[in-house]
């Protein structure tokens, strides 16, 4: 691809999010405005899914759109959290926001609150005010115009109406951020299959771990290299990469190392080109010099992963250094015991022994790579998820707090998914409960070892984020 191509595809893609109660048509609309049936319709207030992302079909520039999913209509206790919640996500991630009412309906409390959520930030917010199956109902606007937000659409998701305005509209915010024209973009395959995104794997490690000789080996053996590309960032080189028709993006950060400076700034700056390419990468490959043993700047860096919440992989590299005189099955046994107590902290993290010099065990990698990825969207529904945390609870109560007789309550659960990892999904389990003061280490590891026991997703991090009900004692 010639530089004009790529600098296409760096243009800024916005993200508008659809944002809104249960059972007022955000999934009609979400599917409407996606061009296929994505998201899952239902009658039934309360039905609650993942969040959902798709490029936008009705504009003519290019955008993302995204379900941000339900605020769960029939819960009292926490109800400020989750539509807090709800919203910020969508705050942090979109540069507009689609709000959707039912225009047949009065105005809830849970709409009353989400708006002024909304009103706090600087995001721009059109009112949908949906099944305006008719004009008539165009009159309809009265108290909704008491929200405080200028643009509103009327429109009819089972019917389409109001989606040529809708996307006109659309079309005029996208030109004033910038958004390209789809045709400006790649175009997609005549089959009519949507382009795979590329996975973004950052190779990272202490210096003389061998991420160079993991990389080159990579590349020498599949010679498949798409193109180079170098000095995206001032501290990693990213190489595009096919394997199985699944294209990669490696983020090299070997061979970067100031050779001049003392062995002590060197691990200094091994960490700091380390800590930006785990930031932005989907899966990291943490390579580790086994023979050399796993050293403090190891338990740094895999430190790092597990803060950014990222999925990993331990490369256990030079293995055929590694008591090379003793059979396969004692070493494995042995490095087992080595990564499973040095590295406790991403213990949800497999291993692969590898020797990059001698190419062996490298392409396992991305057989694992690619059963992460299908793992991840192996996540608990909702309902599944809280019926997992009360039956957790009931083995096993939360103690009471030290010097104190209260103890945890966890009132409900449900699955939040970054929108920005569109391609190994990490989940945020959102616990909403009386006072998250109370939710201790040892019982978030118990509660993480029950929702592994039932759903494994190898190489993902579970991820806690409480959030305390007003106290009203």
């Amino acid at each position: 691809m010639g530089a004009s191509g790529n600098m296409m595809c760096m243009q800024h893609v916005p993200t508008i999010a659809i944002v809104g109660r249960p059972n007022v048509g955000k999934s009609a609309i979400f599917n409407r405005m996606a061009g296929r049936r994505i998201a899952i319709v239902h009658d039934e207030p309360g039905v609650t899914r993942d969040r959902l992302s798709a490029p936008c079909k009705i504009t003519d520039r290019a955008c993302k759109i995204m379900d941000t999913g339900g605020i769960g209509a029939r819960l009292s206790d926490g109800f400020a959290e989750q539509v807090e919640a709800e919203a910020d996500i969508a705050i942090k991630t979109a540069d507009l926001i689609l709000f959707v009412l039912d225009c047949r309906d009065h105005l809830t409390p849970i709409d009353q609150s989400i708006a002024d959520h909304l009103r706090k930030s600087d995001i721009p917010v059109i009112l949908l005010l949906n099944k305006a199956d008719h004009e008539k109902q165009d009159l309809n606007l009265g108290e909704f115009a008491g929200l405080g937000f200028d643009d509103h659409i009327f429109l009819s998701a089972a019917h389409g109406r109001g989606f040529s305005e809708l996307a006109s509209r659309l079309d005029g915010f996208l030109k004033q951020k910038g958004a390209p024209l789809k045709e400006e973009l790649e175009e997609e395959p005549e089959n009519g299959e949507e382009t795979a995104l590329p996975i973004k794997v950052a190779v990272v490690g202490r210096p003389n771990a061998g991420k160079s000789s993991l990389v080159n080996t990579i590349l020498r053996d599949r010679r498949t290299i798409v193109s180079n590309v170098a000095g995206t960032t001032r501290d990693a080189i990213d190489i595009p990469y096919l394997h199985d028709s699944q294209p990669y993006v490696l983020i090299d950060t070997a061979g970067m190392r100031p050779r001049s400076r003392r062995d002590t700034s060197v691990e200094v700056f091994s960490a700091m080109r380390s800590e930006k390419a785990i930031r932005r990468a989907d899966i990291c490959l943490l390579v580790i010099d086994i023979a050399a043993g796993i050293t403090q700047q190891d338990r740094r860096i895999a430190g790092i992963i597990a803060e950014e919440g990222k999925p990993c992989i331990i490369i256990v590299n030079k293995f055929d250094l590694f008591h090379p005189n003793a059979s396969r099955k004692d070493r494995m046994a042995e490095v087992e015991e080595q990564v499973r107590r040095e590295l406790f902290f991403i213990s949800y993290a497999p291993f692969i022994a590898t020797s990059a010099k001698k190419a062996e065990g490298v392409e396992i990698i991305f057989k694992v790579i690619t059963r992460i990825r299908r793992e991840s969207h192996n996540l608990p529904t909702t309902g599944q998820l809280n019926r997992l945390i009360q039956l957790a609870q009931q083995m096993n109560p939360p103690g009471a707090a030290r010097g104190s007789a209260r103890r945890l309550k966890i009132y409900y659960a449900t699955t939040a998914v970054d929108p920005k990892y569109n391609t190994i999904p990490v989940p945020r389990y959102v616990l909403f409960v009386n006072d998250k003061s109370l939710l201790t280490d040892s019982y978030s590891q118990y509660l993480r070892n029950k929702i592994r026991e039932a759903y494994p997703a190898p190489g993902i991090p579970v991820i806690f984020s409480a959030r305390s009900r007003v106290r009203n004692d």
